[in-house]
């Protein structure tokens, strides 16, 4: 707590602060408030606001998705070209001391648990190679005293001669731990809020360091501090109403850009899937849904990347590259060890776009786009 307590101090100007300037009940009441005539003039805009943004997730928006399919994609290939950015996620542990009621990995599961040794990564990373990947992204369970920063530093360093990109989605660290995951190659670290709702999160986060809202959602800010080149950052879409969830993100987009303008950002919108439990979405967001938002985050930022996970099926993700998406993993794993040898016991969730390197790869070329799997190395930003 004193290591908390330390950060708070360090960052009196956070989005904590930012946050609270926002009544949650009021800001979901202002988007099902919009009209129709708010997403037209939302949709006259060369650039929105986020006023325009509440009208364009509102339901008032729903007859306008084709309009916003338009301006989207034109938008997006302005910015991106028509690319896609590859990446492959390996998991390194499934251990976790919190208790999130919506996860596979929580600590009251009664499921196998793994961390990977130095070995064990770099049997799976000779699999990965050989698919083509040269952007990997390292996630792992929360469980601080088994995976903590100093385990990280190891497996990034035994992985760095092999990627040319490495990203980081683990347990929320402290400024000087991102520093020194950042000197060992890091160029991107993703932490997602889960929900945005400070009365409701202690509900779904009851155990564990998660637990603690605002350390959690200062995360960004240490990582912007620390000097890490990207964020990446989002609300697990289900937990509470999407469209509240989505315009506070927006809000903590918007923040970070003016905040830490030199930092690049990245916006995830995981959906909830079937996983070891019981827990079911509260607020649960269909796939129209889902293109509307994906859209509206377009229109809202041109430059902000938006990546899109085997969390979504393969149909979805085919048309979800031609209206704002930007990033894709394909072939993934969700378990510790599961490239070198698969055990669906190790799982956090299930996949839902089960396609092969091959197969994704052919399909983003079919409708002629580009995958991209290197497009910078990290020695060119030092």
């Amino acid at each position: 707590m004193e290591k908390e307590e330390n950060n708070y101090m360090e960052l009196e100007n956070s989005f904590y602060h930012e946050l609270h300037k926002y009544s949650w009940d009021e800001e979901e009441a202002s988007i099902f408030a919009k009209t129709q005539q708010d997403v037209k003039r939302a949709l006259a805009k060369e650039r929105i606001d986020i006023e325009d943004f509440k009208a364009l997730i509102s339901p008032a928006a729903e007859p306008y998705l084709d309009l916003m399919a338009i301006k989207a994609n034109r938008l997006t290939k302005r910015r991106f070209g028509k690319t896609i950015q590859m990446y492959v996620p390996l998991y390194v542990s499934n251990y976790c001391t919190n208790y999130c009621v919506y996860c596979g990995f929580n600590c009251h599961n009664q499921i196998l648990r793994k961390k990977l040794t130095t070995e064990q990564v770099l049997e799976e990373i000779e699999v990965l190679k050989k698919w083509g990947f040269r952007h990997l992204l390292l996630v792992s369970g929360e469980a601080e005293k088994l995976t903590n920063a100093t385990y990280y530093e190891e497996i990034i360093r035994t992985v760095r001669p092999h990627f040319a990109q490495i990203s980081l989605e683990v347990q929320p660290l402290d400024i000087e731990e991102y520093k020194r995951v950042g000197d060992a190659g890091v160029s991107a670290v993703f932490v997602y809020q889960e929900t945005y709702n400070e009365n409701t999160y202690p509900g779904f986060h009851p155990k564990g360091k998660k637990h603690n809202f605002r350390y959690r959602l200062e995360t960004p800010d240490r990582c912007a501090i620390a000097g890490i080149t990207k964020v990446g950052i989002g609300a697990l879409l289900g937990l509470q109403n999407w469209r509240t969830d989505s315009l506070f993100t927006a809000r903590h987009l918007l923040y970070l850009e003016k905040t830490y303008w030199q930092t690049r950002y990245s916006i995830s919108l995981p959906r909830l899937r079937p996983h070891v439990g019981s827990f079911m979405p509260h607020d649960p967001i269909n796939d129209h849904q889902m293109v509307q938002l994906i859209m509206a985050f377009r229109l809202l930022d041109p430059e902000v990347e938006i990546s899109l996970s085997t969390r979504e099926s393969s149909l979805f993700r085919d048309m979800a590259m031609r209206i704002g998406v930007t990033t894709m993993s394909a072939a993934s794993s969700t378990e510790p060890g599961g490239y070198a040898t698969h055990n669906e016991e190790l799982e956090q969730f299930s996949i839902n776009d089960g396609r092969s390197v091959e197969e994704v790869t052919a399909a983003i070329k079919s409708y002629g786009y580009q995958p991209v799997w290197k497009d910078w190395d990290s020695w060119l930003q030092k």
